[in-house]
């Protein structure tokens, strides 16, 4: 089989590679399409590896394909099954092997290239809003940014669980795809965020905050509802923050962090289950609808990543697999 590999140079090579056989409990997958994501950029560049136990020259966390092989204890999968799945690293070859129970159901309704969209968003965003954050029906929370994959599933699957979604960004323009997905409010970052969530909120704050930016939480905790949750995800705006700890107390607000590609086998099997239980019917029946995406031939990976760090487009880039 092919899988691209990175170079010592922070490039990425199309090369030969062992095909794998899955294990005991494995499944092995036929990938049809890969999801781009900012983990793979940033692992290409040395900055962001595989964690311990997974090759590091093979980026990819995401993908969407049809099971050709099981091992001889699997139990719940079957050659000819079509799955997706979120796994720790390398992704981006023709076929790979992971655990039955991670592999998530791709509806029949959902085509790969779209299938290969979903599972790092509405796993992240519903990790982030529902499992750490606690989030209500009827309660508020803020995306932070809503303009990119991650931040449109979760204003999606906030809107279609009963909560109500606040999105920001720097530019209300960017916002055009999130306000087609259900926003039920907007605000812009700059120093007054907020006075903009108290607003909106009539005055009680957002009761949980899903954060990719960071580090401004001194003016940004003043959104927060009293016991409500600050949930980080990533850190775009940078990785350093000063903080009155006084008001945290006052208000009794929680702050988390989470990652989803170090997570043990066994968080990653729960969080599977979850999708498949819950997220998986709703795609099925509408509710949920995969996100933009823009297809670029599995040979063209380093145009891919080129079009993610220069082109504005809110949705998702992915790898298709030609015939």
């Amino acid at each position: 089989m092919q899988a691209w590999h990175i170079q010592s140079d922070h490039t990425l090579k199309l090369a030969n590679a062992d095909q794998p056989e899955p294990g005991p409990d494995q499944v092995r997958v036929q990938v049809k399409a890969v999801g781009i994501n900012r983990a793979d950029i940033l692992q290409v560049k040395g900055v962001y590896p595989a964690p311990p136990g997974y090759d590091s020259a093979v980026p990819g966390l995401e993908y969407a394909g049809v099971i050709d092989a099981v091992g001889p204890k699997v139990l719940g999968r079957k050659v000819g099954d079509r799955v997706m799945g979120l796994i720790p690293g390398g992704s981006y070859c023709e076929t790979l092997v992971t655990h039955e129970r991670e592999t998530l159901v791709l509806p029949d309704e959902i085509d790969f290239a779209t299938g290969a969209t979903i599972p790092e968003a509405f796993l992240t965003a519903y990790r982030a809003l529902f499992v750490e954050g606690g989030l209500q029906p009827g309660q508020w929370c803020l995306v932070r940014p809503a303009t990119a994959g991650v931040g449109l599933a979760a204003v999606q699957l906030a809107q279609a669980l009963g909560a109500r979604p606040i999105g920001s960004t720097r530019d209300a323009a960017n916002l055009a795809t999130a306000r087609d997905l259900g926003l039920a409010g907007e605000v812009i970052e700059n120093d007054s965020l907020p006075e903009q969530l108290l607003e909106l909120t009539g005055g009680q704050g957002v009761a949980v905050i899903m954060d990719m930016v960071g580090p401004e939480w001194g003016t940004l905790l003043k959104g927060l509802r009293i016991e409500g949750k600050l949930v980080l995800v990533g850190v775009l705006g940078g990785t350093q923050c000063h903080l009155d700890l006084r008001g945290l107390l006052q208000r009794r607000q929680s702050i988390t962090a989470m990652t989803m590609r170090s997570q043990p086998i066994e968080k990653r099997i729960t969080m599977a289950n979850l999708f498949n239980d819950r997220l998986a019917p709703l795609f099925a029946n509408g509710q949920l609808k995969p996100l933009p995406l823009v297809t670029f031939p599995f040979s063209d990976a380093p145009e891919a990543h080129r079009h993610m760090l220069e082109e504005t487009f809110s949705g998702k880039r992915v790898l298709v697999m030609e015939p």
